[in-house]
């Protein structure tokens, strides 16, 4: 079978270096917090051009504590997209916040800044732009309604490592911007992890404060905090993956402009990902859209070819946040929901492998 995605392949081709970086932590005895943090935060930083980064235990805990430093809490509403993995919503509902969700324009995949721009309420204490699937939200359109109505813009950078918007990278618009490293991510660790990163010292105190404890000193909580740090050893692993993120991306994109190749106008019902003119998507997932998807899931599995659903039922469609569902709903994030498909994709997929997976596509026929 095909995977839709191979963490597995990347460790194998750099094991080597990572298991050299494995054994320094080891042979250390430091093993939170110490010099390899250190060292991924800096680097880290630097690769995105923001002022700081800090590691915390994973991408969920990354947005809950970025909210919290920006004092959102109970009673504060946080606008944001649907189309999203169920932890952008929790991290909201852990501040005590009500989750605002907003459609999607229907050409990006990305938040509608129409819809925006409507859902903002005197209650607004935050946007949360996510850049799904690699792809940068219209970052011009959302930065402005926030300097408008005074909203700091979070960015959700959990799907586009490396991105960019108009030459310059993602996780640099937003007053602060969450990574998560989960192992199928395109700079992914071998466990979980996460950071916060932004140019703001004064934000970087207080995201350092709430990831451990609320210490100023140890031992000595002069606010409330929790337990979320990167550890050493997922830290020296991202070490050695962060230099080859740029060329894994190139391979992502060339894999995403050979599908488009293959695919595209070949008679079938399917709508290719559309890449926004002045950005750089990095095809996190290649997602396609279909109104056949199951059947076509079945013959694709049939052939050997993996393929998954991002997502299958939205955020507001859960049954947790039913309470927090619009009236009307969200006409573009429920159909996507419904026809959605990821095919395989991966910087490891070898040009076989995506031929495979073309041939078993345009062999599907169509329901009558």
């Amino acid at each position: 079978m095909i995977p839709v995605a191979d963490p597995s392949a990347q460790v194998k081709a750099l094991r080597p270096a990572i298991d050299a970086a494995i054994a320094t932590v080891l042979d250390s005895g430091r093993y939170v917090l110490g010099a390899q943090v250190a060292a991924f935060e800096s680097e880290f930083a630097a690769y995105l051009g923001t002022a700081w980064s800090a590691g915390v235990g994973n991408g969920t805990d990354a947005l809950h504590i970025a909210l919290r430093a920006l004092n959102v809490g109970v009673g504060d509403e946080v606008i944001m997209p649907s189309m999203t993995a169920t932890a952008t919503g929790t991290a909201v509902l852990q501040c005590g916040a009500t989750p605002v969700f907003v459609d999607l324009d229907a050409s990006t995949r990305t938040m509608d800044p129409i819809a925006v721009e409507r859902a903002v309420t005197a209650r607004t204490k935050a946007i949360i732009a996510v850049h799904l699937y690699g792809q940068p939200c219209d970052l011009d359109a959302l930065l402005a309604i926030g300097r408008t109505h005074n909203i700091p813009l979070i960015e959700d950078c959990a799907q586009s490592h490396g991105a960019r918007y108009r030459g310059q990278r993602l996780g640099t618009f937003g007053v602060l911007a969450c990574f998560s490293f989960y192992p199928t991510k395109n700079l992914g660790a071998i466990g979980d992890g996460g950071a916060v990163a932004g140019s703001d010292a004064a934000l970087l105190t207080r995201v350092r404060l709430l990831r451990e404890y609320g210490w100023s000193t140890r031992y000595h909580s002069t606010h409330e905090g929790w337990n979320s740090r990167l550890d050493e050893l997922q830290a020296a692993i991202l070490r050695v993956k962060l230099p080859h993120l740029d060329d894994d991306n190139a391979r992502r994109r060339a894999h995403a402009a050979r599908y488009q190749q293959q695919l595209q106008g070949r008679g079938l019902t399917l709508t290719l990902p559309v890449e926004r003119a002045d950005s750089e998507h990095v095809y996190h997932l290649y997602a396609v859209e279909t109104p056949y998807r199951e059947v076509l899931m079945r013959h694709l599995a049939a052939r050997g070819v993996g393929s998954m659903v991002h997502y299958p039922l939205a955020i507001h469609q859960q049954l947790a946040f039913a309470p927090y569902a619009p009236a009307g709903g969200l006409p573009v994030t429920e159909r996507l929901a419904q026809q959605t498909l990821s095919l395989p994709m991966y910087p490891q997929l070898t040009r076989e492998q995506q031929e495979a997976a073309c041939a078993a596509m345009l062999d599907f026929e169509e329901p009558r």
